[in-house]
């Protein structure tokens, strides 16, 4: 394999697509070209870990272990938590934790998380213990609150100095710091102030005092505020970084972008997997018993609720043996609904994650997508009442009644399930956080059930009603 004389950004392009087809040339390539594989990775981190992660375990732990600390850290930072402490846990304590200490204490807190118990007591006890009193302290935080993700970079700066002074103090503090979108105002017991952006601080006039020029009581939280209510902070007030203090509102760190978006993503995913009744925090990479205990009891509670549309359905099989051809065109009725269901169930769960939806707007809503799925099932009705009749007609289907009766039962069932799904839809997630509930949590299981009933249940009925 001839890859070389590119630049490390078209190394990482051609060899992250290629270890998708055949990782174990893409390795055999890295391994015979170690010069290669130092620029790439002090470079560019992000495609090196891209790489390692088509690579697999064994192969990561290897290139790491043959990287410098600090670029090794670089790439580490990069990859999915889970497989850095996969790699961790291959390499010795003495050598995992020399990593870890090139990492930021958040960062490498996240992996710590992700190790099993005994490998990651071993690992803190080889750490420096200027290191060690960071990571415990973030720790000591749940993993899905603000304090289990802070940092302790930021930029603080006394409340009775001058902006002249502050610029001057920033420019011996740039070199420790990644980030200085905000400035953090504290008073002499590091009680948080007030904030400024560097933009701010920059152009206002050097004899300004902070205390004049700041922003006074900024939006804050506190370690143990959890992640997700932050990032809707973060969203509501338009910041980059979130300050994190302490009851007394002493200023402990901050919650980066980074972490920001990261816990809006993962929001956005554990919601799409509650509407199904997943695990909320279940990945690919779940072991299989943990998938099967996250899904179990809501595949469960799935059974109990189809059983009553097969009690419904039970109760009509008469005008079935009367007209068969109402058993094959019932699920196209109950299709439609679903449909129609799901597409207002993905709107507003949308909505009500980003707080779209305050309580004044409830029926609003509501009446919307009513409206909506009005439309949606008369164009609907109509286009499949048509086809009924039509594939009756020409023989397609075959019937003892009339082909326009049946037309007539098939349009109005879904004119009313498509409307009743589009309701409901929308209902259900409402309904949950109006109960305290997830509005999330496997409102897609609801829902089924509604249009199943209405689906094949209504479909009959109407249909009994019309060919009596």
């Amino acid at each position: 394999m001839k890859l070389r004389l590119q630049s490390p950004r078209e190394l990482a392009t051609r060899l992250r697509l290629l270890a998708r087809r055949s990782p174990e040339e893409v390795e055999q390539y890295l391994d015979s070209h170690h010069e290669e594989w130092e620029a790439l990775a002090e470079a560019d981190p992000h495609d090196a870990a891209d790489i390692l992660e088509e690579l697999g375990e064994e192969a990561a732990t290897d290139l790491i272990a043959n990287l410098d600390p600090d670029d090794a850290a670089d790439v580490l930072e990069e990859m999915r938590d889970d497989l850095a402490a996969d790699i961790l846990e291959e390499l010795n304590p003495e050598d995992a934790a020399d990593l870890l200490e090139e990492m930021a204490a958040d960062e490498a807190v996240d992996i710590i998380h992700r190790l099993e118990p005994n490998a990651r007591r071993d690992l803190i006890e080889k750490l420096e213990p200027y290191f060690t009193d960071e990571v415990r302290l973030l720790l000591d935080y749940p993993p899905d609150t603000a304090g289990g993700h802070m940092t302790s970079s930021f930029a603080s700066l006394p409340v009775g100095i001058t902006a002249g002074e502050a610029i001057e103090r920033i420019r011996q503090l740039s070199e420790k710091l990644e980030d200085l979108s905000y400035v953090y105002i504290v008073d002499d017991d590091r009680v948080l102030c007030g904030v400024l952006s560097f933009r701010e601080l920059v152009f206002n006039r050097p004899g300004a005092a902070l205390g004049d020029v700041m922003i006074p009581n900024p939006v804050a939280v506190t370690p143990l505020t959890d992640r997700e209510e932050a990032a809707e902070l973060a969203q509501r007030y338009h910041l980059y970084s979130l300050p994190v203090v302490d009851d007394r509102g002493r200023l402990l760190g901050r919650l980066p972008n980074e972490e920001i978006m990261e816990a809006i993503q993962l929001e956005a995913s554990e919601d799409f997997a509650l509407t199904t009744g997943a695990g909320a925090h279940e990945t690919v990479f779940t072991p299989v018993l943990g998938s099967v205990r996250m899904r179990l009891p809501w595949l469960s509670l799935n059974l109990l609720l189809a059983l009553i549309v097969t009690f419904v359905i039970e109760a009509q099989t008469g005008i079935i043996e009367d007209e068969p051809i109402l058993a094959a065109l019932m699920p196209v009725i109950a299709l439609l609904g679903g449909n129609s269901g799901f597409q207002s169930l993905a709107v507003v769960i949308r909505a009500l994650a980003t707080d779209d939806v305050p309580g004044t707007q409830v029926f609003p809503v509501l009446g919307r997508q009513f409206s909506i799925g009005v439309l949606n099932g008369a164009i609907l009705a109509v286009i499949a009442g048509t086809l009924a009749v039509l594939l009756l007609s020409a023989g397609v289907f075959h019937s003892s009644s009339n082909a326009m009766v049946v037309g007539l039962a098939v349009s109005i069932a879904a004119l009313g399930n498509v409307t009743i799904a589009g309701f409901a839809g929308a209902g259900i997630p409402l309904l949950m956080r109006k109960l305290g509930f997830d509005p999330a949590q496997a409102s897609s299981i609801f829902l089924t059930l509604i249009t199943d009933i209405v689906g094949f249940g209504g479909f009959l009925a109407v249909a009994a009603m019309l060919l009596s």
